[in-house]
């Protein structure tokens, strides 16, 4: 029965391969035409591709393992370790290209692992079964998310007005206080697509998880309810992983030493 509902949404044949492969290609064009990347070249289309490739491969190994996973509990927590640590290399390597990108794993676990413990604790999450990696991965995801945009908002704004870090330190800040006055203003930005999405759900999308517990035969009360405790869930999360990686590079731990400089970022 939810096959059924879900090809009803979305069925899969070739129609759908050919619609796939004509709205990557279509991405790809634009970033390429375009020159959507930082250095104005066609690096992002080539980025476009390989994403549209890995996620095909990952979605179709996944399907195959899913459904062993979720009965075995040691293979549950491997997956779920395996997310984490895919999540931190990602993150990590967007922010800085240097080797302190592993403390983005912080803001990333910080937030994720007592959300995620304090719901199973509650019952609310059940350690075996399907809801584990889904909600799970949401939440990874959307640390993930805040943990980039805030990251690299931060340090760019180091890089740019470290000037005004220098004038802080000159005036007997804190190297810690002085980082902070420069990068908190738009680090907290990355918070602003989770406000958004939170802002317009049910006017302006309706989320997975509302139209998946759909498809699963659930109530639209019961789907909304599960919806409303994904975003509420994601915006704590994302909160906890801005302030996190704003203390980090406040800190000195992550930065991108040779392009702030070292007295720019580590001091």
């Amino acid at each position: 029965m939810r096959d059924l509902a879900a090809q009803a949404l979305l069925p899969v044949n070739t129609a759908l391969a050919v619609a796939l492969l004509v709205l990557l290609l279509a991405a790809a064009t634009a970033a390429a035409v375009f020159r959507l990347s930082p250095d104005g070249s066609r690096g992002r289309a080539r980025e476009i591709l390989v994403a549209g490739v890995r996620a095909t491969a990952q979605l179709a190994a996944v399907s195959l393992v899913i459904g062993w996973v979720v009965h075995h509990t040691a293979a549950l927590y491997a997956f779920l370790l395996l997310m984490f640590a895919v999540a931190t290399r990602t993150a990590g390597r967007r922010v800085t290209p240097n080797g302190t990108w592993w403390w983005t794993a912080l803001p990333i676990a910080g937030p994720v692992v007592p959300v995620v413990t304090g719901l199973t604790l509650a019952g609310l999450l059940p350690v075996r079964g399907i809801a584990m990696i889904p909600v799970t991965g949401i939440l990874i995801g959307g640390a993930l998310t805040a943990t980039v945009l805030a990251g690299r908002r931060a340090l760019d704004e180091l890089r740019t007005r470290h000037g005004e870090f220098e004038a802080g330190l000159a005036l007997g800040l804190p190297a810690h206080d002085a980082r902070t006055e420069v990068i908190r203003p738009t680090a907290s930005d990355a918070l602003l697509p989770g406000l958004d999405q939170t802002r317009t759900v049910g006017l302006v999308t309706l989320p997975g998880a509302f139209v998946g517990m759909l498809l699963g035969g659930a109530s639209p009360l019961l789907a909304g309810a599960v919806q409303l405790f994904v975003l509420i869930a994601l915006l704590s999360v994302q909160a906890l992983s801005v302030a996190l990686t704003v203390e980090l590079i406040a800190r000195g731990h992550l930065h991108r030493e040779g392009r702030e400089g070292v007295t720019g970022v580590r001091a």
